[in-house]
């Protein structure tokens, strides 16, 4: 299957409602904001999302959650560790060529191939003992409200004690909770045809990343993202005439404007027609 041959990028609208779409753990899981106020979604925490709509759609991925492992590997290396060739040969581990296991990894795990991986095993994965660097075609910004957002903190009760003897409520017992009362978001991305070249990564991946777009909060919920809570909007998706692309990415990108109800507008580029797909 040859790789990737048209630049694409791409961008989503989301709507968050009394919600926490991504909490800061230093923060004490408040939602997280910049310095001036805007609500913000870590690229890290986007792309688990599309890991995880990925492996729900068949795909193997190597960067498993914890409650989602398919393959009962207790860590990334023992996975690693686990994979063979057609021959029986485990593809990591003394002996192995770099070269050869970055494209046993790629063909292997999508998430490897599309967002590329650093498998730092030691000594154990190349004689040399220098770390495999695999960097993948398609990359994922951080996404930000069009407005500085509302977060509601509340505090709560828990029903039972985890601590003493339940004799008396425990400090443990009580706890808060924090959301955004309302927010549109927005987030940008691209893929890179000559970096695919390097993976394998195809068209016919491509086409997958663009059907788990719409979906990307579809099986998602939790007691601080609960049903409906989140939704894709919209997905823009421009795919150029060429591998180099008709325009950057960055005027690509700055050719939407997104506004504060969620609607957009879409200034035009010659040669260049963005497809609009609605959410899921």
């Amino acid at each position: 299957m040859s790789s990737l041959q048209h630049k694409i990028d791409f961008a989503l609208v989301m709507r968050v409602k009394n919600a926490n779409p991504n909490g800061d753990p230093l923060n004490g899981n408040r939602p997280r904001t910049d310095y001036s106020g805007l609500g913000e979604i870590t690229d890290v925490c986007i792309k688990r999302k599309l890991r995880d709509r990925l492996q729900e759609s068949g795909q193997s991925i190597f960067v498993q959650s914890d409650d989602r492992k398919r393959d009962g590997e207790p860590s990334l290396r023992a996975r690693a560790e686990s994979e063979t060739n057609g021959l029986g040969k485990k593809v990591f581990g003394k002996g192995a060529k770099k070269d050869d296991t970055a494209k046993a990894a790629c063909a292997k795990w999508f998430d490897v191939r599309a967002f590329g991986q650093v498998f730092a095993f030691g000594k154990e994965a190349d004689a040399s003992g220098v770390s495999i660097p695999i960097r993948g075609p398609v990359t994922v910004q951080s996404a930000f409200s069009k407005e500085l957002v509302s977060v509601t903190s509340t505090q709560i009760t828990k029903s039972v004690s985890g601590e003493g003897d339940g004799s008396k409520r425990g400090s443990d017992t009580m706890g808060m909770k924090h959301r955004v009362d309302h927010g549109i978001y927005e987030c940008y991305g691209s893929i890179n045809p000559q970096l695919a070249e390097r993976t394998g990564f195809s068209d016919a991946d491509a086409e997958v990343i663009k059907s788990i777009l719409p979906k990307l909060f579809e099986n998602d919920a939790s007691s601080a993202r609960p049903e409906g809570s989140m939704e894709v909007l919209k997905v823009v998706w421009w795919k150029h005439n060429k591998k180099a692309g008709q325009y950057s990415s960055a005027k690509v990108h700055r050719s939407l404007t997104v506004k504060p109800d969620g609607s957009i507008e879409l200034a035009e580029l010659e040669g260049l027609k963005p497809e609009v797909i609605e959410g899921f």
